[in-house]
């Protein structure tokens, strides 16, 4: 952030870019013929365990975690290599020296630590890290995986709307998200209009849901383009974990997770 924008009054929240780096590139599948964007579906932060940044970030169909650390020191009067980089010659090597720290300017790399890739046959939408620190989702149109940030060659299914004849398909998921506290606990919404609310505590395969949010339709306003404004296109959770925003066409709702009949507040 611009510290100058800080101390100004009227305050003003104006920001410097701190580094670039490219996350995905352009790829090709084969299998289907089809062409991978290099373009960003979702990038989520994860908290802060040392001086470094993480994040998350997914395209269509691979997630990357990312590490940006800052450097300002380097290191000079290596034994066995020149400040240059070349190795030594060995039979050189007369003397050891110490090798010394100094300053430099601030250099921000951004480094790639786990790729977590081939999971899904949908776009993915949603990218969701829980609260445990751990494990993170990420959701397609038909089903939500479950990570470990640690592996990255194996998920686990947790919500699966695909029916087995794809001409049945009434609805897509269209975001989900982990509650903020309670790490058993997922919302995801369709583009039917509905969001549910998911205890992984209750079953490995979260096909019933625990709570669904749904307002009712009211008849008098039914039109050619009910079905399409419905459709959801981002849920959150409130850092509290007791209320939820959703987003639709034409309206924003808050939701009490108490209360499932109708929200409690909508914002045309």
């Amino acid at each position: 952030r611009d510290a100058a924008s800080k101390s100004s009054v009227p305050r003003r929240g104006e920001y410097n870019v701190y580094s670039t780096f490219q996350s995905h590139e352009p790829e090709f599948d084969y299998l289907k013929s089809l062409e991978i964007e290099e373009k960003i579906n979702k990038i989520r932060w994860l908290k802060r365990k040392n001086q470094a940044h993480f994040l998350l970030s997914t395209n269509d169909k691979t997630i990357k975690l990312w590490k940006v650390s800052e450097r300002d020191k380097k290191v000079e009067g290596y034994n066995t290599k020149e400040d240059t980089g070349i190795v030594r010659d060995p039979s050189l090597i007369t003397a050891l020296r110490v090798p010394t720290i100094k300053p430099m300017d601030l250099m921000v790399e951004a480094s790639p630590r786990r790729i977590f890739a081939n999971a899904h046959t949908y776009h993915i939408n949603s990218i969701s890290v829980n609260s445990d620190q751990e494990t993170y989702l990420s959701a397609d149109d038909l089903r939500i995986n479950l990570w470990h940030l640690e592996i990255t060659d194996q998920s686990f299914n947790i919500v699966d709307i695909k029916p087995t004849n794809m001409e049945e398909l009434t609805e897509v998921i269209t975001a989900a998200e982990f509650h903020p506290t309670e790490c058993n606990l997922l919302v995801y919404s369709s583009s039917k209009g509905t969001i549910r609310l998911c205890d992984m505590r209750a079953a490995a395969l979260c096909d019933r849901h625990a709570k669904q949010f749904e307002e009712p339709e009211d008849p008098t306003n039914r039109s050619f383009f009910s079905e399409i404004i419905s459709s959801i296109s981002d849920v959150k959770l409130s850092n509290s974990g007791r209320y939820m925003i959703s987003r639709d066409y034409l309206s924003i709702k808050v939701w009490d997770l108490h209360m499932e009949t109708k929200p409690i507040e909508t914002y045309p």
